[in-house]
């Protein structure tokens, strides 16, 4: 099978023969009709997705039924010309349409029905007539013939649109499909098409539909294939679908077809399913087609090993010629012969990283954008930023970094978020020991899966010793001074904190730049902080934090027996000092309380939306209470952000609409007893007692013991809150970035090389300094060498791309460089660590204990987002930027995360229960449902 997965197309039976026109080749204007051949890619404008792909095949040599495309000129033909009332109807559904939101879901039918009535009623005129009927001879006289919608907005890269026009097959007559064609374009207009396309913002008035018709395959068997697996993510993996008769009763699933998977580069059968085939779907004599009972078809394959091999040797030549997978529709007729009817590119597939070096062999991949609680797309200026932090954390380890800019080898790039290559993690034992472990803390399931990754063979262990690792962390280590460090916080800790906190400042007023600065000296300036500065903050503060995590495990040891849990020691773990997101939020709730007593500030933040008001506070004309305390408020915090490890991302202080709509959700609660001061209080003083009584357990056991416990316990409380001071530190770094790159985005818009300021965060460095005119400084990721001009249209494309991935809902945690995604190979999903008891449970990691029964709140994005008091957030991560919602929420759960991820530990300071680690709980449960969430056990029970 190898040979014939690199046979060339004319190896296929019944490849045209015709020469198609050259590639790009345009047709006259106002042409109604097409022959396939004639058509290319660079024409989807006037062919409609589907057949612009037909003709590529065909032009590639692949095997076409032969056939014509009736084009969007006639569409636009017949709706704009036959009578003025057609045409202004149709424009005045198109108005109409636009003004309709996308979730008014009866609006968009009762337009769209309208559209489709209008099109019906109007007359062909006789000049399609003619070149349809001209175009039907041309093909035999009679001859059945599939008649196939292809709309502009059809079968694209970014969105494949399957199935929203119409298909009609077996049609005999030119009268017949004259009427299937009117049929087709009256199809543009279904229901599902005009609500799709409304949630992907396409203008309904640029829209138009072309119109295929092809020969008929007499189908012995046809079905559908992919040419990468569309459920793990594997390239070079064939997967077929097939079923006797015609395709449609794959397509339209009303049969279980037989299922093959077949390596796309050896041809070999990797999985065999067989389906029960019970309907087949064939064509009846004059026209139409029938549904037939096939009760014993279940028992034999309908494709043979060698067709599917064949099938998928075609797979890979279509593939090739497209540069990127493909959906494709395939027949056999009864001579054996294999057709292509369609193929388009499969848009669900998550790109493969992009490293920064290359590598042989097979890779795995972790997803540092979500370790981190960032599930949504970053900046190109974002990306470039952590591509000069990851190369400074490489080379202050000694590793080779050819190029900054690019990050280091182990970096990459997938779907605009962070990955990071754990090949070498994978193969050294040390690696396997620690790396799991750290995230069975941080995000449980992520740890899971690099579990099941370590037991694939290709990962086997290469590395058994220690020596490669210690050689590069041991220099940074005492570069960095970490073990000073160390002793000083396990001998002195109020010494160690009064270190740290003179450090943090030291840190903050390094950063600024003199005002007056030349904006290609500020890109310096922002270069140099993300290349050296910005790191040295971790290795500082990071042991620290460290050694209260590690006290908290000694105590477990002294105690011994139940207390070495996880689950024992939690509660000391509550209402922690020293945690600057705790202090931030209730400094917010604060304000909060000052504002409710201010009547004239109260009635705006409860009367106002919060993007009036953020337009207010930055004209200064809040009431005055309001708007002192959010300016001083902002002094503080207005660094912070969403998403704030993205510099492209606005902060609170660009844009404080987030901060007013938590305050107007605080001002909602009643409940005195609930108050988020009071609930942290509370928790402090139960921590607390626990401290007192677990180093009373310990002493009963002996003094010194007890000694030991109180003095690991105090330790932990007071250090494990500073877990969040490396990362608020980066963030006070990162802000000042963004700082110096917005003001060198106001230099290129006053320039007109870009349209708006913030704009300059959809460049890279490189790009930026191309801008000024200084030249890229290296070569620019993802652009060519253009001049200054063209900046404005390349920003356009990132802004696009950019939209596009915010539309995503699932990011792998793990890839490997084939595509496969280790997690979609379970026969179950998700990895949880606890056992759903109760029917329809949904498991996760334990993180907050404590139970609680309320309506759920899902929220994906917290900008804008309303928490009633009490309600139970659900979210598919969080990051600082998401805590203040914390306050007045009943409970927590979260599809990412471990018992120590950021979520985990505000919830247990809170003292609110949280589960951690819940596959797709933002599409399990939905908002006002009643769910129960016990923090304990790991579960949320919905009812």
């Amino acid at each position: 099978m190898a040979d014939s997965a690199e046979a060339g197309p004319d190896e296929f039976p019944g490849a045209p023969g015709e020469a198609p026109l050259e590639s790009g080749g345009q047709a006259p204007e106002s042409v109604l009709v097409l022959a396939l051949e004639q058509i290319d890619s660079a024409m989807v404008p006037l062919v409609g997705g589907k057949a612009a792909n037909l003709g590529e095949l065909v032009t590639a040599g692949l095997p076409v039924p032969g056939g014509f495309c009736v084009t969007t000129d006639a569409y636009r033909l017949a709706t704009q010309s036959d009578s003025r009332s057609v045409a202004e109807s149709l424009g005045t559904v198109h108005l109409a349409l636009k003004a309709t939101a996308v979730d008014q879901l009866p609006e968009l039918a009762a337009l769209a029905g309208r559209a489709r009535d209008i099109i019906r009623a109007a007359d062909i005129p006789p000049e399609i007539a003619a070149a349809v009927t001209e175009a039907c001879v041309g093909l035999g006289q009679d001859v059945p013939v599939a008649v196939r919608s292809s709309a502009t907005a059809e079968d694209l890269p970014f969105a494949s649109f399957a199935g929203q026009q119409d298909t009609y097959l077996n049609v005999v007559g030119t009268a017949a499909v004259l009427e299937a064609m009117r049929n087709c374009w009256a199809s543009l207009w279904t229901d599902r098409a005009v609500s799709y396309r409304a949630s992907r913002g396409i203008d309904p008035g640029t829209v138009a539909l072309a119109v295929v018709v092809q020969r008929m395959v007499d189908a012995a068997v046809a079905g559908v294939m992919f040419t990468a697996n569309p459920v793990t993510g594997r390239r070079q993996e064939a997967v077929i679908d097939a079923s006797p008769g015609l395709g449609e009763a794959v397509v339209s699933g009303a049969v279980n077809p037989d299922h093959f998977e077949v390596d796309l580069v050896t041809g070999r059968i990797r999985e065999r399913r067989l389906g029960d085939k019970r309907v087949t779907v064939r064509p009846l004599p004059g026209g139409g087609t029938e549904s037939v009972a096939m009760p014993d078809a279940g028992a034999t394959a309908c494709l043979t090993d060698g067709q599917a091999a064949e099938l998928a040797a075609l797979g890979r030549l279509v593939e090739r010629h497209f540069g990127s997978p493909q959906d494709t529709e395939w027949a056999i007729d009864r001579d054996g012969r294999l057709w292509l009817t369609q193929s388009r590119p499969i848009t669900t597939l998550y790109p493969v990283p992009e490293r920064a070096s290359t590598g042989s062999g097979p890779r795995v991949y972790l997803c540092f954008s979500l370790a981190q609680g960032l599930t949504r797309p970053m900046t190109p200026m974002g990306l470039a930023a952590f591509r000069l932090i990851a190369s400074s954390v490489a080379k202050a380890a000694g590793f080779d970094v050819p190029e900054p800019r690019h990050g280091p080898p182990p970096y990459a790039e997938a779907g605009q978020r962070i990955y990071f290559d754990l090949t070498t993690v994978a193969r050294s034992t040390i690696g396997r020991r620690i790396v799991p472990r750290v995230f069975d803390v941080m995000e449980a399931r992520s740890a899971a899966v690099l579990r099941r990754v370590f037991e694939d063979p290709r990962f086997s262990v290469t590395r058994r010793t220690p020596f490669g690792l210690l050689r590069h962390v041991v220099p940074a280590a005492v570069h960095a001074r970490a073990p000073e460090t160390l002793i000083r916080a396990l001998f002195r800790p109020e010494a160690a904190l009064r270190r740290l906190n003179r450090f943090t400042r030291e840190f903050g007023n390094a950063l600024e730049l003199p005002s007056g600065a030349a904006p290609a000296e500020r890109l310096d300036h922002a270069e140099r902080i993300l290349g050296g500065r910005l790191f040295s903050i971790v290795p500082a503060i990071l042991p620290i934090p460290a050694l209260g995590f590690a006290t908290l495990a000694l105590a477990g040891k002294l105690l011994g027996g139940s207390h070495s849990r996880w689950g024992d020691l939690q509660q000391v773990l509550r209402g922690l000092p020293n945690n600057v997101t705790t202090e931030m939020d209730l400094e917010l709730w604060r304000l909060a309380t000052v504002i409710k007593d201010d009547g004239e500030s109260s009635r705006a933040v409860k009367d106002q939306e919060p993007a009036a008001l953020a337009a207010q506070f930055s004209a200064g004309q809040l009431p005055a209470v309001l708007q002192a305390g959010l300016t001083r408020f902002m002094d503080r915090y207005g660094h912070r952000a969403v998403a704030e490890i993205d510099v492209g991302m606005p902060r609170w202080s660009d844009d404080p609409t987030h901060i007013l709509g938590v305050l107007a959700n605080y001002l909602r609660l009643e409940d005195p007893t609930l108050a988020p001061d009071v609930q942290f209080g509370n928790a402090a003083v139960e921590a607390e007692a626990q401290v007192a009584r677990l180093v009373a357990e310990a002493r009963s056991r002996g003094r010194l013991r007890g000694a030991l416990v109180r003095a690991a316990l105090r330790r932990c409380r007071l250090f494990a809150g500073l877990r969040e001071l490396p990362k608020y530190q980066l963030v006070v770094g990162l802000a000042e970035v963004r700082k110096q790159v917005r003001q060198v985005g106001a230099a290129l818009a006053g320039a007109g090389t870009i349209d708006h300021e913030d704009d300059v965060f959809f460049l890279d460095f490189g790009e930026a300094r191309q801008g000024l005119g200084q030249g890229s400084g290296g070569t620019a990721r993802g652009s060519t060498a253009a001049g200054r001009n063209d900046l404005r249209n390349l920003v356009k494309q990132r802004r696009e791309a950019y939209a596009l991935e915010l539309e995503r809902r699932h990011v792998p945690r793990l890839l490997l460089s084939d595509g496969t995604e280790p997690e979609a190979l379970q026969s179950t999903s998700g990895t949880a660590t606890a056992t759903a008891a109760a029917p329809g449970a949904l498991a996760g990691s334990p993180a907050s204990a404590g139970t609680v029964t309320a309506p759920a709140r899902v929220i994906l994005d917290p900008v804008d987002a309303r928490l009633e008091p009490g309600e139970i957030l659900v979210a598919p991560s969080t990051d600082p930027g998401w805590t203040p919602l914390f306050l007045t929420a009943g409970g927590l759960v979260m599809e990412m995360g471990g018992p120590n991820s950021h979520g985990a530990v505000v919830a247990r300071e809170y003292g609110i229960p949280a589960v951690v680690g819940v596959p797709d709980a933002t599409l399990r449960l939905s908002t006002g449902q009643r769910i129960t969430v016990d923090g304990g056990a790991g579960t949320v029970v919905p009812g």
